[in-house]
């Protein structure tokens, strides 16, 4: 899996997002970091990482904005996206860092030391490398996705394309059902030769179907048994986790 980390700023201030780049650019290793996206208002990027689940691995967030501020926007951030990395950066020195309540991984002060920078890129490096085996990489057209595969409801094959099913939006990329339930893990039970479903995502099963992530998919009759089977070894690993 990839494992290149890719960053976002948010500032309102052109000169601070300039020069938090700037710092970052001196200390990038190319092939393992990469500033992808800026955002003049915490507005813009919260609603920017909603539609783009996974393409940003950390965020540096300047916690005086113009409402919402850094830590408004975090809030905001975090009820759809617990998997994201936040750094808050502040012009304040004597800041009380509150971060915990969202769960940042650290504070900047202005102007950023490149030491402090280099640090907070090496613990962001080695958070997204214990987390790849938890995540799935989708490419298609419109972008790279690095999505939780806690979080994905369903994978679906549409003709030559899989679909996930991620919270309500659905993402189409090229490739085979049995290839991704290899790759997915026993967590993931085929009820029907197109339907891929996460057993930890299920919340009704029915005669012919189950619910998953509000949404219900056909479970097929030669699947049945063994999909059954898989939902309850499912149900008890997750018991005696």
């Amino acid at each position: 899996m990839d494992s290149m980390l890719r960053i976002g700023i948010c500032d309102d201030e052109t000169a601070a997002r300039d020069q938090l780049r700037f710092g970052l650019e001196k200390i990038l290793h190319e092939d393992r970091e990469k500033i992808v996206y800026e955002f003049s208002s915490g507005r813009s990027a919260a609603s920017w990482l909603k539609n783009h689940p996974g393409e940003i691995d950390l965020l540096f967030l300047d916690v005086e904005m113009q409402p919402p501020n850094g830590m408004e926007t975090a809030r905001q951030i975090r009820s759809f996206d617990r998997e994201i990395l936040i750094v808050f950066v502040t012009g304040y020195k004597d800041y009380v860092f509150e971060g915990y309540e969202v769960g940042a991984l650290d504070y900047v002060i202005k102007p950023p030391e490149p030491e402090k920078l280099r640090q907070i890129l090496e613990r962001a490096g080695e958070s997204l490398g214990k987390k790849t085996d938890k995540m799935f990489l989708c490419k298609n057209t419109e972008g790279t996705y690095r999505m939780p595969l806690a979080q994905i409801s369903c994978f679906y094959s549409d003709r030559r394309k899989v679909v996930l099913v991620y919270g309500d939006r659905e993402y189409a990329f090229y490739g085979k059902l049995d290839d991704i339930q290899e790759q997915a893990g026993s967590r993931f039970v085929r009820i029907h030769q197109r339907y891929l479903v996460n057993a930890d995502r299920v919340e009704h099963i029915g005669k012919d179907s189950v619910l998953a992530g509000g949404r219900a998919y056909p479970v097929s009759r030669s699947m049945k048994n063994e999909a059954m089977a898989a939902f309850a070894r499912a149900m008890l690993e997750e018991k005696n986790r």
